[in-house]
């Protein structure tokens, strides 16, 4: 199952509004066939495993990150179907499928035509590469990820506003990395106007993954952005991962909103004193209304510089 949450990640950014999915089919110790959820939703991840495996699908077991797919659709058929005409002998699911089209009928048609079906091996990790669409599901929105490069008192840029470069190169790459597990990407206007970024991947191989990129704010967009008004705005985009990079209002104002789901803190060893703020105002009134809402999930060095990821902590 493990090997299977890693191709899932392969797809996250790239399959909306499918959700990212792994699959493994392993058939007498050896894996027969791998897929994982492609550009635009189709293939699933399902159907492209099958693919591979041909005819040693046959009393496989398969193990796949989401509840296979119930509903019959006019761009491929239901993956419990699929699975059920291959004739694979077990399916091991880590998540459920939270889609009422599916909730729980995938498994049951599985178990019906005498599959032996398990769910929920490794559902926390794959929830993690199901986030953006487990989100969508439950709350209407994409998943945000807020990254922010910070100085070790907290500042992302010198008072005169020069900001390049806080962190080192080998963290750049790993923001770049995130970029490309995005659809969209969102900065504050006057970072906009400020720095005029360009926000796309710059990874070898990577290039062609770069998010559709977003200003928020008043006003119109450069031509290929998108505007947001408010932060509330992105559940109308048809995003399910969103990456937010700045500056502070625009950090801010998704903070105050509550809509930011993970924390990327790039942190360079260095300070800087009397610089530019990594926050403004996040309209917080008492100090313990504070504790309690970040969950530390990661923490790594990349060159000089160290990363701590950090997962909304929701009820």
């Amino acid at each position: 199952m493990a090997a299977a949450i890693t191709l899932a990640t392969r797809g996250r950014g790239r399959t909306a509004p499918n959700p990212a999915v792994g699959c493994i089919f392993v058939r007498d110790g050896r894996v027969v066939g791998r897929g994982w959820t492609q550009p635009g939703g189709r293939p699933h991840a399902e159907a492209m495993a099958l693919a591979e495996a041909g005819e040693a699908a046959r009393g496989a077991t398969a193990y796949v990150t989401l509840e296979p797919c119930a509903h019959r659709s006019p761009r491929g058929p239901a993956c419990a179907d699929s699975l059920i005409a291959a004739g694979v002998a077990r399916v091991v699911v880590a998540h459920p499928d939270p889609d009422p089209r599916t909730n729980g009928k995938g498994l049951a048609r599985l178990a019906a035509a005498g599959i032996a079906a398990d769910c929920g091996v490794g559902q926390a990790d794959a929830a993690r590469t199901l986030a953006g669409f487990l989100i969508r599901q439950r709350l209407g929105r994409p998943h945000v990820t807020l990254k922010l490069g910070l100085s070790l008192d907290g500042c992302i840029a010198l008072a005169s506003g020069e900001s390049r470069w806080i962190t080192g190169p080998a963290a750049r790459a790993h923001a770049h990395l995130e970029r490309a597990r995005a659809e969209l990407i969102v900065v504050g206007r006057g970072t906009l106007e400020a720095d005029a970024p360009r926000l796309d991947v710059r990874l070898p191989g990577l290039e062609e993954r770069s998010p559709t990129r977003a200003v928020l704010g008043h006003g119109e967009a450069p031509d290929g952005w998108i505007a947001l008004a408010t932060p509330h705005a992105i559940a109308d985009t048809a995003a399910l991962d969103i990456l937010v990079e700045g500056g502070a209002g625009a950090a801010a104002a998704f903070l105050a909103a509550d809509l930011v789901d993970r924390l990327a803190i790039y942190r360079a060893p260095i300070l800087i004193g009397g610089g530019k703020p990594g926050l403004a105002d996040i309209g917080l009134v008492h100090l313990g209304e504070a504790h309690g809402r970040w969950r530390l999930h990661d923490a790594r060095t990349l060159g000089s510089d160290r990363l701590e990821v950090y997962e909304r902590v929701r009820g």
